[in-house]
């Protein structure tokens, strides 16, 4: 490329990173609705401040360099992030997450393409941008492709998702029932759980879900009782599959018991952890080595004493498991 063709090069791309950098902005500020923990809260919100700092920091540059200032394309920048969340809505998590891994790579590679034309054009000021964008992107990418990680895992994800991405990603299926007649269904799929395995499992936790769903439009007693006959169900499931040698479907019940918070205290891999102080907790969470021992944990906590900080702690270690897993 000829000397005198990179400039306007690189106001085009200056005022791409702009728009997109804008949506990027937007799209954090939707997520800090999805935080699994006022930790995570906290940091979706520093990068939204982040992003909007780096958006006025392109925009200078941008004059600095030649630019015409551009007053259209943040607006476009938030109504392509409006749109994104309201498509995605009808996503489950992970394809929601996949499109902002994508967009961060997209802002990734033209902050390094940026980089190289400011290197050509001699803009020191435009190379030392592009560079700490380069290393803002790359942060983002690790962290995104952490908590895809996380959702794979099925366990404690820095993100949730929305009522109608569970609905998507078929995770729960709120249907209108009576509760007995929905507390029956849910029986007679526990009936069957010395003939299957993984469908035991799938159908055990939808119809639980269901069950719950229904009674809670049925006041607090209700639900209480639907609860506690759901999680007797479930347990005796399990001694039922494990006597008659039925491994499988005992795991798969067990699976299910410990993803919706039902395991006794004796159950969870740290012992007497109804005894351990909020220090202790978080000491022994920081041990745990498997996906699925975490998960009990602090789906375990969730459903009891429910102490923020021991929640953060497990998040931060499932984060760090997942990693791990993938190579980030």
């Amino acid at each position: 490329m000829e000397t005198r063709t990179v400039v306007p090069t690189l106001i085009t791309q200056l005022r791409a990173l702009q728009q997109l950098t804008q949506t990027e902005a937007q799209i954090a500020k939707v997520r800090v609705g999805q935080a699994r923990t006022d930790a995570v809260r906290r940091e979706l919100q520093q990068n939204a401040a982040n992003a909007e700092r780096r958006t006025e920091r392109i925009t200078d540059e941008l004059r600095r360099v030649g630019g015409v200032p551009d007053v259209v394309t943040p607006a476009i920048g938030r109504v392509l992030a409006l749109v994104k969340s309201t498509v995605e809505q009808g996503q489950p998590l992970d394809e929601a997450l996949l499109g902002d891994l994508t967009l961060e790579h997209q802002l990734l590679d033209r902050a390094r393409y940026v980089r190289t034309l400011a290197r050509r054009a001699e803009r020191v000021s435009t190379e030392r941008l592009a560079d700490d964008l380069v290393t803002a992107h790359e942060a983002t990418v690790d962290w995104l492709t952490t908590v895809l990680a996380e959702e794979a895992m099925g366990g404690v994800a820095a993100l949730v998702a929305t009522p109608l991405q569970r609905v998507a990603g078929g995770v729960t299926r709120v249907v209108s029932l009576p509760t007995r007649f929905a507390i029956e269904r849910f029986n007679q799929a526990v009936a069957a759980v010395s003939r299957t395995g993984e469908q035991v499992r799938d159908g055990a936790e939808d119809l639980a879900r269901e069950a719950s769903a229904t009674v809670t439009r049925l006041g607090t007693g209700a639900r209480e009782v639907a609860t506690a006959g759901r999680d007797a169900a479930l347990g005796r499931a399990e001694q039922v599959a494990r006597r008659d040698g039925a491994d499988d479907t005992a795991k798969a019940v067990h699976e299910t018991r410990r993803n919706l918070g039902t395991l006794k205290a004796s159950e969870l891999p740290v012992r007497d952890y109804d005894e351990l102080n909020a220090q202790d907790s978080i000491a022994a969470i920081r041990e745990l080595s498997t996906p699925e021992d975490i998960t009990a944990v602090v789906t375990y906590e969730e459903t009891h004493k429910n102490r923020a900080g021991v929640v953060s702690a497990a998040q931060t270690r499932f984060a760090a498991v997942a990693k791990d897993e993938a190579g980030v």
